[in-house]
């Protein structure tokens, strides 16, 4: 099928021009990136955000694998010649790969099933027959009697034809279509324990007797019960009603009258509950997955954005620790730009000569280091190491914070800290990564796989090439929004910069390490194997600042270089004064710079830029502190805490109030308004006032509201 057609296709699921799909589908086929096209192709996509074209790009990617499915389809028909214009016509209306499937499968090759071994016994006449109707079935069966080809009687012959007509209902396109829709719309999905698995699948107890429509099921509910199934502690079943299903199945497939009716109509409930139903059940259960992956991703992709795009404290010097009761707290000293200048393992929370030691350590390299912040991680210890780190009357200039350390201990065994770190032992090397977390969240963790962080929920279940594309694009999107300094950004960041990648990135830092620092961004095209479109598509995120052309410092394109000059040289000044000077920025009229390749879109961006070049779009930091409550037991109902939102899922918002043990702040919680989506309220990072519902200690739940009371 031709290319434009599918433009077509994909603008109207889009809801995005022809003209627009076809641009982009143009500049990502020419190796574009997606930051680099929203960025500094404004004008080709029509001012298209990274969302709108990833969901194009996505949508462009299922539909040329829709037509590459459908050329296969054709094939295997031309091959066995099979493909009449009718059915040549079918394939190529096909506007699903659900809808192609069932226009192919009446004449996909099979293995032996029943009804392919009554055609091989000769029944298949019997059963057109039967079809068509005018005939007695135990007459025309008797016809078909032949021991040596196993139909011993009438009976044995009229059950091959039943096995024929049940596979030709469950085949029918029309019957399947119909059916589809049916089990879509009133499907219901029925949970149940399985026998003697009470006791081991307590945590599944709420599915033992469920039952529910699966049109308004929620993701979250359907992954937990697939999940149990899985675990063989629950079974599931999905279908409408049966008497419904039959009796829309026989109102769709033909029907003959009379006795041969009869036989029909029990072949298509044998088709119905035997091939039909189950395939369909099958199919649906996959679409539902399918959505709920989807959900689960969107959430987990929201919250990593969120925990991406976190406010640095920027390049201080920092002393961290990564707590420990028995094995003492890890501790390291690191500069501004995140090296290594100490470490050594101290004992905060021991016994008291161990705790006074750990303090006057503590003041020492506050002392000795010029440390301007202490990074605690908040995993077990955390926070009777910050009671004792703030106890100590360090400097008031002295910020004590406490920072998630969600994948630090991952970080400390990867093939990465091997490479930083190779004489540290890798419980140093995660109190290393809290204290870099603390200084840009953003540059370290891009050293970590995604999943390791803990912003999502069933990130084991849902589809794990989906998950992993949508992940990447939020780490890319997120280092392209933000830049990166090319003299100073290790080769995890630099690989996520649009068109690099880990190879170019290694070659940039292996320059950088042979030669100094870049000067200017044409300097990289003397990057080893960084041609003109790998330069295209890098320069304008990639920061050189203090460099010979101040633009290298803003997120201006090189391209657009000879404009700038333009604008600055028509107002009576250098590039230089331009960007300090607001009153020789408000003479540019923008309207005489308007070409062919460049609108106002561009325009617009670039005076933004020129405001306020290479400006860091993430918010300033706030130091936060937890209220004086240490342990679950510590809080009651009606107790007003501050706390820091740490995963946001459909139904609601986790919250850590400083009790080693996350609050959920339930969606009919979040305000004192109906609120659809916990993501119109609250965000991954946020610091927010909670006020305490319930506490169940043994179970370790903590219910939190964000209502007026």
């Amino acid at each position: 099928m031709p290319e434009p057609d599918i433009f077509q296709r994909v603008g109207k699921a889009v809801s995005i021009s022809e003209a627009q799909v076809r641009s982009v589908a143009e500049l990502l086929d020419e190796g574009g990136t997606v930051p680099f096209i929203a960025r500094y192709r404004k004008e080709r996509t029509g001012g298209l955000d990274e969302v709108a074209i990833q969901n194009l790009r996505d949508t462009l990617d299922a539909a040329r694998e829709l037509d590459k499915r459908r050329e296969a389809v054709l094939g295997s028909l031309r091959e066995r010649d099979l493909l009449g214009a009718e059915l040549e016509q079918a394939v190529l209306r096909s506007a699903t790969l659900a809808e192609l499937e069932d226009v192919y499968l009446p004449y996909r090759p099979k293995k032996r099933t029943r009804a392919t071994m009554a055609r091989e016994r000769g029944l298949e006449p019997l059963a057109r027959a039967i079809l068509a109707g005018g005939v007695n079935p135990g007459v025309a069966a008797a016809e078909f009697v032949d021991p040596e080809k196993d139909v011993p009687d009438a009976a044995a012959a009229l059950a091959g034809a039943r096995d024929i007509i049940a596979e030709t209902v469950s085949e029918d396109r029309r019957c399947r279509e119909g059916l589809r829709a049916l089990f879509a719309a009133k499907g219901v999905i029925v949970s149940a324990v399985r026998k003697g698995q009470d006791e081991a699948g307590e945590k599944y107890r709420d599915y033992f007797d469920w039952r529910e429509a699966a049109r308004t099921a929620p993701g979250h509910r359907i992954l937990a019960m697939l999940r149990g199934e899985r675990e063989k502690v629950l079974s599931l079943a999905l279908r409408p009603d049966q008497d419904e299903a039959l009796s829309l199945l026989l109102r769709t497939f033909p029907v003959p009258k009379g006795p041969c009716g009869q036989v029909v109509e029990e072949a298509a409930s044998d088709g119905y509950s035997r091939l039909l139903a189950p395939s369909l059940e099958t199919e649906l259960w996959g679409g539902l997955k399918g959505r709920s992956d989807a959900e689960a991703i969107a959430v987990f992709a929201a919250n990593l954005r969120e925990l991406l795009l976190a406010p640095p404290l920027g390049p201080r010097r920092i002393l961290a620790l990564d707590p420990g009761l028995r094995t003492g707290a890890k501790l390291v000293c690191l500069d501004e730009q995140g090296s290594l200048l100490h470490w050594q393992t101290i004992f905060p929370v021991g016994g008291k000569g161990q705790a006074e030691e750990a303090g006057r350590i503590i003041v020492s390299m506050v002392r000795t280091h010029a440390v301007q912040a202490v990074a605690i991680g908040n995993g077990t210890g955390g926070r009777e190491t910050e009671a004792f780190v703030r106890g100590l009357g360090l400097p008031a200039d002295v910020d004590v914070i406490l920072v998630n350390e969600a994948g630090a201990s991952v970080y400390s065994a990867s093939e990465i800290a091997r490479r930083e770190f190779p004489d540290l032992d890798l419980t140093y090397r995660g109190a290393v990564s809290i204290g870099r977390r603390l200084m840009d969240p953003l540059a370290e963790l891009v050293k970590i796989d995604p999943k390791s962080i803990g912003v999502g929920q069933y990130q084991h279940d849902v589809d794990q090439a989906a998950l992993k594309k949508s992940l990447d694009d939020v780490v890319v999107s997120c280092v392209n929004q933000v830049g990166v300094d090319v003299n100073t950004a290790s080769p995890e960041l630099l690989a996520h910069v649009s068109g690099l990648g880990p190879v170019l990135a290694a070659h940039i830092v292996e320059y950088r390490k042979e030669n100094g620092p870049f000067t200017d961004r044409r300097g990289l095209l003397k990057v080893k194997r960084l041609g003109p479109k790998a330069f295209e598509q890098c320069a304008g995120f990639l920061r050189i600042r203090g460099g010979k052309n101040p633009l290298d410092g803003s997120a201006i394109h090189p391209e657009r270089y000879e404009l700038v000059g333009r604008m600055a040289r028509d107002v009576g000044c250098g590039v230089a004064e331009l960007l300090r000077d607001e009153g020789q920025r408000r003479r540019i009229d923008l309207a005489r710079y308007v070409g062919d390749e460049v609108g106002l879109p561009t325009l617009k961006d670039i005076l933004a830029e020129l405001e306020k070049p290479g400006r860091d779009p993430r918010p300033a930091f706030q130091v936060f502190r937890f209220a004086d409550v240490h342990d679950i037991a510590d809080l009651h109902p009606g107790m007003g805490v501050p706390g820091i939102v740490t995963n946001v899922t459909r139904f609601g918002a986790f919250v850590d109030v400083g009790v080693h043990q996350d609050g959920l702040v339930h969606i009919s919680n979040l305000a004192d308004r109906y609120v659809r989506d916990p993501s119109e309220v609250v965000r991954t990072g946020q610091q927010v006032q909670v006020t305490v519902l319930e506490v169940d200690v043994k179970r370790r739940r903590i219910g939190l509201t964000m209502r007026s009371q």
